[in-house]
């Protein structure tokens, strides 16, 4: 495309690419447009298959000119794709294969014919849905630092500026002071979407403040929580919004360099990443000079090898560094003092996302949603037990219960639903009775929780929450950097006797040491890694105790899942001496006994046993069994 230069020639291009895009969207001139779902999501069940097969099919009927087809990014509702979307029509087509590619050609391109098959189908009504914003998990989901996924090509820098992209840096290059923005932002109530929380606009003042021959924005994409795929959503789907906001920021406090850190594990995100970089080198809105303005802007990007620990701001900035991660002594904060001993502001993919939308329509509009001290929305990867897993933007101040059971559509099987984790591993365990909570950032810490990154998993009856948090804590022992004793050695400590309690060796003495190692652990550790470790185990022991209590008094798990405490037993009332579950079990432990069968008496057929001393409780014979004579105890 052609070099912008100055703001008139962006304003022409924003022109021209938005009426391009409408165009697309309504169908203009007879066409239509396909797009396909190209999240790691459905990449990961043949997306890329399905898109390569339609345009052979398109080619193949001669339809190159009245039907365009893209990729674009994840569509949020994960547990239904891949995705196929057709325009003008918003039809939406889910769970499509490559075998379904012939059928939404012929039918449907050709024949005008919606494939009723490959609807959505809603659980409660049993009705078809056509159309995407009509599907109950979109309904109250707004999408601010989601804008453009699953709209727009995230390759092509032309249909970014055809749906808002870089009007807000516009804005602000050729009508906007730095302070301006700043207060702007202060003005929004935006917080920190990475997990602590803290005033953004804030944050960039403590930075204009300082004088200072070099500053830096640092967009933190260490995205290192089990279940958590915000962040690399949001690169994968829009990578241009990101830096328009990592721009705004650098404007903002008189930075001129900007470092993307994103974990290596994210090969989509960062290959769009670097080709949106590339894109807006080419046209000029990247690099020196910016529209003619004098600011200037270079955007780079540094690829973490997967430490959960540099998730947190300066053991991020010490490996971009090329130092180990390892978190520093706070203050000075990175705002003073951070990336190579330059003012810093860390900010999260998610707060940079949604800058662009602040300052396009107004802290007051943007401040309009949200609870008092939580503004604005904020996206979740809603996984575990839970009907509709996916990516998920709502306003802050939607109830659990909402989330859970209006958007995620409940929990599968009609089971009850029993806990939900929100914030990873540094985060909380929240019951039933916090259902009703609305989500904000204070609101969550005092029923002690935390907000986090935006990781909600959901756990139902079938879940030991003692077995959930030995495994966080599992998970907080193997990314501890070891540089403080709290952490290094208390969380190590802790799985210990975590690991006591699941196997039968606790004692009320553990649990009573467990709790006072945990408050140590927090109050000594040098970062919020260590201050949050313990979250997984106090939540779940305040919530749970009666668990807790069967595990070290009654040598049970009530759940039936932490194996050192189980027994898998053959009721004799209904063993049919069939065998099948001795000639399955892997480690030769059930033989048949001395006792008949009395359910259908045969000849020479017995009750069988197992022998618990080798039974390595994989659950193989009761899987196999087909007359339910073994159940766990």
């Amino acid at each position: 495309m052609e070099r912008i230069t100055s703001k008139e020639v962006l304003s022409t291009c924003i022109d021209k690419y938005t009426k391009e895009f409408e165009g697309k969207i309504k169908g203009e001139g007879g066409k239509r447009a396909i797009v396909v779902c190209g999240g790691t999501g459905c990449l990961a069940n043949d997306s890329a298959a399905i898109q390569e097969e339609l345009e052979k099919l398109i080619k193949e009927h001669g339809l190159q000119d009245k039907v365009t087809i893209n990729h674009v990014g994840c569509f949020g509702f994960c547990s239904q794709g891949p995705f196929v979307k057709i325009f003008p029509e918003d039809t939406l087509y889910r769970g499509v294969t490559v075998k379904d590619c012939k059928q939404i050609v012929e039918d449907d391109l050709l024949g005008g014919k919606i494939c009723e098959n490959l609807l959505y189908v809603d659980p409660t009504t049993h009705e078809k849905v056509v159309r995407q914003d009509d599907i109950n998990f979109y309904k109250k989901q707004v999408r601010v630092a989601l804008h453009g996924c699953s709209l727009i090509n995230p390759d092509l820098l032309e249909e970014s500026l055809g749906l808002d992209g870089f009007k807000a840096l516009k804005k602000v290059l050729t009508e906007m002071t730095p302070q301006q923005v700043i207060d702007e932002v202060i003005a929004s109530g935006l917080r920190g979407r990475g997990g602590g929380g803290f005033p953004t606009g804030r944050k960039w003042q403590f930075a204009a403040n300082v004088q200072a021959d070099q500053k830096y924005v640092v967009c933190n994409g260490d995205e290192g929580d089990p279940g958590a795929f915000m962040d690399r959503s949001i690169l994968e789907g829009n990578p241009f919004q990101v830096i328009e906001g990592m721009m705004i920021a650098g404007y903002a406090y008189g930075a001129s360099e900007g470092y993307f850190y994103v974990r290596a594990e994210y090969p989509i995100a960062v290959e769009r990443l670097q080709h949106a970089i590339k894109d807006m080198e080419e046209a000029g809105l990247l690099g020196d000079n910016i529209l003619g303005t004098g600011f200037s802007f270079r955007a780079h990007l540094r690829l973490g090898a997967g430490a959960f620990v540099c998730g947190e701001e300066t053991a991020l900035l010490n490996s971009i560094e090329g130092k180990r991660g390892m978190p520093r002594p706070r203050p000075p904060f990175p705002a003073i003092k951070g990336l190579w001993g330059k003012p810093t502001c860390v900010n999260n993919v998610e707060t940079l996302a949604t800058v662009p939308y602040i300052l396009r329509v107004g802290a007051a509009e943007f401040a309009k949603m949200g609870t008092e001290g939580s503004k604005g929305t904020k996206v979740f990867a809603l996984g575990g037990k839970i009907n509709n897993v996916g990516l998920v933007e709502v306003p802050m101040g939607t109830t659990l219960r909402t989330l859970i059971y209006e958007i995620g559509g409940g929990i599968p099987g009609g089971k009850a639903f029993k806990a939900i984790q929100t914030g990873g591993p540094s985060g909380g365990c929240l019951t039933e009775k916090d259902l009703d909570t609305p989500i904000d950032y204070d609101t969550l810490v005092a029923r002690g929780s935390m907000m986090g990154s935006g990781g909600a998993i959901v756990m139902d009856e079938d879940n030991c929450m003692v077995d959930v948090a030995h495994f966080y804590m599992d998970f907080i022992c193997s990314e501890s950097c070891g540089k403080c004793s709290p952490c290094r050695i208390g969380t190590k400590r802790l799985y210990e006797m975590l690991t006591d309690v699941v196997e039968g060796r606790g004692t009320e003495k553990t649990l009573s040491d467990m709790k006072e190692l945990a408050n140590v652990i927090k109050a000594g550790s040098l970062c919020a890694l260590g201050q949050t470790a313990a979250n997984p185990i106090l939540s779940t022991m305040n919530s749970f105790p009666e668990e807790y209590a069967a595990h070290v008094n009654e040598k049970k798990c009530p759940a039936h899942v932490c194996k050192g405490l189980m027994q898998y037993l053959i009721d004799p009332a209904k063993c049919m001496g069939c065998t099948l579950c001795a000639r399955n079990c892997p480690v030769s432990c059930i033989a048949a006994g001395t006792e008949p069968v009395t359910v259908r008496p045969l000849p020479n057929k017995f009750v069988h046993v197992i022998d618990q001393s080798k039974c390595i409780k994989c659950g193989t014979c009761m899987s196999n069994c087909h007359f339910g004579a073994i159940h766990k105890d």
